[in-house]
């Protein structure tokens, strides 16, 4: 499907959701390789489309949005999805999705997961804190915990209606949680094996992380 879309951003779990949520609805895309912590974010053409110098960055014709899960919405919306996606429509169905969205931004990715990445994975930049990975780490698998309910009675998806956007940002969480060794309800181990099987996350990762 032709589209005039235009995404900045590779080499993260974040801009992995972009180009997955793209990919997989079938939209043509321009995509600039743009990587964090490279300087391309600090130049005068990016800041001009994100003063925050962070990617991933959309633009869909002469509108620009920034941020993971508002562009995979925003998308979800804008275009039409496959059959097995859930898009709700309805006032309580759009906001328990966004209740689900919120939670895995903020209390698995921000509070957690980005806080282990700074502290382990980037330590000559941020300083190395093993107590506090530790506790992002239990907190991680804590609050996590608190998902498993959704997959009561062998359901595959976070919500009843189906496959949604909260899907593929816990999927990407879930796996960048068991990548640093945390332990999970077998239940989301299995949602993030089902998700990361789908060809678009296949085709996805390697869009984003071509080295």
């Amino acid at each position: 499907m032709a589209s005039d879309l235009t995404l900045w951003g590779i080499g993260t779990p974040r801009t992995l959701r972009a180009n997955w949520m793209l990919i997989e609805l079938g939209l043509d895309y321009d995509l600039k390789p743009v990587r964090s912590r490279s300087g391309e974010t600090m130049s005068e053409e990016f800041l001009a489309l994100n003063p925050k110098h962070k990617i991933p960055v959309l633009r869909h014709g002469a509108e620009v949005l920034t941020e993971s899960a508002a562009i995979m919405d925003y998308l979800s919306r804008a275009f039409p999805v496959p059959a097995d996606f859930y898009v709700p429509d309805d006032l309580w169905g759009r906001a328990r999705l966004n209740e689900l969205c919120l939670f895995i931004i903020c209390e698995l990715d921000a509070l957690s997961l980005y806080v282990i990445r700074r502290h382990e994975g980037l330590a000559e930049l941020y300083g190395a804190a093993p107590n506090v990975v530790q506790s992002a780490k239990e907190y991680f698998a804590d609050q996590a915990k608190a998902l498993s309910g959704n997959f009561a009675g062998g359901g595959e998806f976070l919500m009843e209606g189906g496959m949604s956007v909260a899907d593929f940002l816990l999927a990407t969480c879930l796996t960048s949680a068991l990548a640093y060794g945390i332990d999970l309800p077998d239940c989301l181990i299995a949602h993030e094996a089902r998700m990361t099987d789908r060809p678009a996350y296949k085709r996805a990762r390697e869009v984003n992380f071509p080295d």
